[in-house]
């Protein structure tokens, strides 16, 4: 299939998402029943930034041209395990090997196996030589290569079975904020964004912060009010809960507005509906100590600006790996 055949069809993918129409809005209910953490909010955000940030026109020609991207290309399969801890998580690497000509077959995450299955069957509709091209296995054997995204627990697992074939294994990840103290209010409701958007279940959300010494946590915490509906959410207050329980049985000091905690902690990672914090004296220093640290994925206030973790471009691949390049010196 040539190269531009292949992006007009993306282009008419994005097109049937924005337009919301009944059937996919169905799809969206399936997944939503399906998956307590996937709530139609969340859903449509993840879509939608698909959409703008993946599926325009303009963008897929100059992501093409950046790669010198040609019509036709050696065909490899490349097995893909995919996650499944936000809506569509695994769709950019969809995207890589259909933008690169490989064909692909996908293990799905059994937490998100209705909206990708569901796109891929409307682009078999548009084109039936897809079908050659794209589909999905239970279990992944004899591909050419692969692309993995799971636990440190399982990184090691695929690091066995697929260590001698050409690969991109993924590990944990997450990120973090550095904030300076004298951010304002708008900044800080973007930072909060940062922090709850899909339940800071995704490897750009934020689940630690480095403060000044000194510094006012109060105007922070009001910034969460708006997520304060998460309490109402069984799976989360039940994280919450127990976190909380944590706290007080080994008599911590915390901060809450009742469905965020806030603990100091030196760990990057947080459980669910908790933050941490740290402080700082010297942000050079603490800037350098971050530098090239494995475990994290973004930093927010420092490589990106407040509000933007959840907004990923075509060239904001995981890990740092280049997807694209992987793919083509296959």
């Amino acid at each position: 299939m040539k190269l531009q055949k292949r992006i007009d069809l993306l282009v008419q993918l994005g097109s049937y998402i924005k337009e919301n129409g009944e059937e996919w809005q169905a799809v969206k209910y399936t997944a939503s029943k399906q998956n307590g953490w996937f709530n139609l909010e969340f859903i449509d955000l993840a879509a939608n930034n698909i959409v703008e940030q993946f599926l325009q026109a303009d963008k897929l020609n100059a992501w093409a041209i950046k790669y010198r991207l040609a019509d036709t290309a050696t065909q490899k399969n490349v097995g893909i395990v995919m996650a499944g801890n936000i809506p569509l998580v695994g769709f950019h690497d969809f995207l890589c090997v259909f933008i690169c000509g490989h064909k692909q077959t996908i293990k799905l995450s059994s937490k998100d196996n209705v909206l990708l299955k569901h796109l891929v069957q409307k682009l078999y509709s548009w084109d039936e030589k897809l079908d050659d091209c794209i589909s999905f296995a239970e279990m992944l054997k004899g591909c050419d290569a692969y692309i993995a995204t799971g636990s440190n627990n399982t990184a090691r697992y695929f690091d066995y079975y697929f260590s001698k074939y050409p690969s991109i294994i993924r590990h944990n990840r997450t990120s973090i904020a550095v904030l300076k103290g004298n951010e304002t209010a708008a900044e800080l409701e973007k930072l909060s964004d940062d922090i709850h958007i899909y339940f800071g279940l995704g490897c750009r959300n934020v689940t630690k912060i480095f403060v000044p010494e000194g510094y006012d946590f109060i105007p922070l915490l009001g910034s969460f009010h708006r997520y304060k509906y998460f309490a109402d959410h069984d799976k989360y207050k039940n994280n919450f809960d127990y976190n909380l329980t944590i706290q007080l049985m080994n008599n911590r000091f915390y901060m809450t507005n009742d469905s965020t905690l806030l603990v100091k902690s030196n760990e990057n990672f947080s459980p669910i509906s908790q933050l941490n914090y740290d402080f700082y004296t010297d942000l050079e220093a603490l800037l350098s100590s971050l530098k090239n640290n494995d475990e994290i994925q973004c930093i927010a206030g420092i490589d990106i600006p407040f509000g933007q973790a959840q907004y990923p471009g075509l060239t904001d691949y995981a890990d740092g790996i280049d997807t694209v390049d992987f793919l083509l010196t296959l």
